[in-house]
């Protein structure tokens, strides 16, 4: 998750990925909003040119209110500047907490549905190949069944 967020202005798939996540797990970073100075853009040194400089994605911003945030225009830049902040001040504008966390997390608590969906990804896998096998047989078996026929010519 570094690299990808050291990658993330670079692939606009790679970004929406990191957004929805962040969103969706209500955090920043992979240990802590300040893991965004990994990436060149949101870096926080003096000599970064970037206007996203010291800055974190909106995607780490607390949306106020959830209804209000559907019909309004979203606030793009509710991050800059955060990276600068001491965490109990930015706790109130950005996520703080780390996405490793929460992922794992939830992980955790969801770990029967994971299983379940390994398990059954895994006899899936042995159904189709099994499948495979059984076609290749009788493929071989009607290949071996016309070269016998045309051995024993016309009969008249």
């Amino acid at each position: 998750m570094g690299k990808a967020i050291s990658g993330y202005r670079d692939d606009l798939d790679l970004q929406n990925l990191i957004d929805y996540i962040q969103k969706k797990f209500e955090c920043c970073g992979v240990h802590s909003y300040k893991d965004w100075s990994q990436n060149i853009y949101f870096e926080c040194q003096d000599s970064n040119p970037s206007l996203e400089r010291c800055a974190v994605p909106f995607s780490c911003c607390i949306q106020k209110d959830q209804e209000a945030a559907i019909t309004s225009v979203l606030n793009s830049m509710c991050g800059y500047g955060t990276q600068n902040l001491r965490s109990w001040k930015a706790d109130s504008l950005i996520y703080i907490e780390g996405c490793l966390e929460k992922i794992v997390g939830w992980g955790q608590r969801n770990l029967l549905l994971v299983a379940g969906l390994a398990i059954g990804l895994f006899f899936l896998e042995i159904l189709v190949f099994s499948m495979a096998v059984m076609l290749i047989y009788q493929i071989d078996f009607i290949i071996q069944k016309r070269k016998s026929t045309r051995r024993r010519g016309p009969e008249k």
